[in-house]
C-alpha cells in the first residue's frame, strides 16, 4: 500500500489521502501513522479516497475508526486491543454518521465489508469528489 495527499478548498480545507492497494494487518498503522501527521500539520477534514484499494480486512476498520478518532482530537484505538476494538468501533457507528472524515469510491468488496460491518452508517461515502468536497461543513 502506498498514499498520496491533494488539498482541496470548499467552504473548509479538505485533505484528500488517497490509499493505494490494499488495507490489512501489514499496513493498517501505516495509515494511522499518516493520519497522525496530517492531523498534526493542520489538517481536520479528512477525504480518504478508496478508489485505488480493493480489499480491507478488520484491521483496515479499526484504521479507519482510529483515524476518524484522531481527526476528533482523540486518542487512536489501542491497536493490541483485540475485540474491544470493535466494541468501540460499534459504540461510534451508533452516534451516527461524523462530519470529519469521509469516504470516496469504495471499491465494491471494500463498500461490501463497510455496509456487512455498519461503517456505513458512521462514515459518508461519497461516488463525486467535488460532492464530497463541498459536503464538508465546518465543525464547532
Amino acid at each position: 500500500m502506498h498514499m498520496t495527499v491533494n488539498q482541496a478548498q470548499s467552504r473548509v480545507s479538505v485533505t484528500i489521502l488517497a490509499i493505494h492497494g490494499d488495507l490489512d494487518a501489514s499496513n493498517f498503522e501505516d495509515l494511522i501513522a499518516k493520519a497522525q501527521e496530517l492531523y498534526q500539520a493542520g489538517s481536520r477534514y479528512l477525504l480518504l479516497d478508496l478508489s485505488d484499494m480493493r480489499f480491507m480486512s478488520s484491521s483496515g476498520l479499526v484504521a479507519l475508526h482510529s483515524v476518524t478518532l484522531l481527526m476528533r482530537g482523540e486518542k487512536p484505538l489501542d491497536r493490541e486491543a483485540g475485540w474491544q476494538a470493535f466494541h468501540a468501533i460499534e459504540q461510534s457507528r451508533d452516534t451516527g454518521v461524523q462530519q470529519l472524515v469521509m469516504l470516496l469510491n469504495p471499491q465494491p468488496n471494500v463498500n461490501r465489508t463497510l455496509q456487512i460491518t455498519g461503517m456505513n452508517e458512521f462514515l459518508a461515502i461519497h461516488t463525486d469528489m467535488q460532492t464530497a468536497i463541498d459536503s464538508f461543513t465546518p465543525v464547532g
